[in-house]
């Protein structure tokens, strides 16, 4: 169930991905500034490395791998999910909007991705040799 959660919604960010990647491209060229286009896209550039992120942890799920791995890999998924969220997110509103009050979420999103991989790293440490 974990698994299966946590690549739907990696499915769900790598085509909005595409979308706000292909509409910063071809939609915002003209109507933001330099500066903010380049704000949106770093945050499709995060959006679309943590969802890669976010499948490793899927595919993980489904290995025979111990619990205290898997549960590291879920929660791990699960910081890269509201790291996107914060992050990316708070840069296309920032970028979309100019209301300055949004760039203060960004971080919080950095400090998700954070966490996220340091999970990564625990339940990577968690598997013996041989185990999968």
């Amino acid at each position: 169930m974990r698994a299966r959660w946590t690549l739907a919604i990696a499915g769900v960010y790598g085509l909005l991905g595409v979308a706000l990647g292909a509409f910063a491209a071809h939609g915002l060229k003209g109507t933001l500034t330099p500066m903010m286009l380049d704000v949106f896209k770093t945050g499709v550039l995060y959006q679309f490395i943590h969802t890669m992120a976010i499948i490793a942890c899927g595919i993980l799920l489904q290995l025979n791998l111990p619990a205290r791995a898997q549960k590291h890999f879920f929660n791990a998924a699960v910081c890269f999910i509201i790291g996107v969220l914060c992050f990316s997110g708070s840069l296309y509103a920032l970028a979309l909007t100019g209301i300055h009050w949004f760039g203060p979420i960004t971080p919080i999103g950095g400090l998700f991705f954070m966490i996220g991989w340091v999970l990564f790293i625990v339940a990577a440490s968690n598997i013996k040799e041989g185990e999968s």
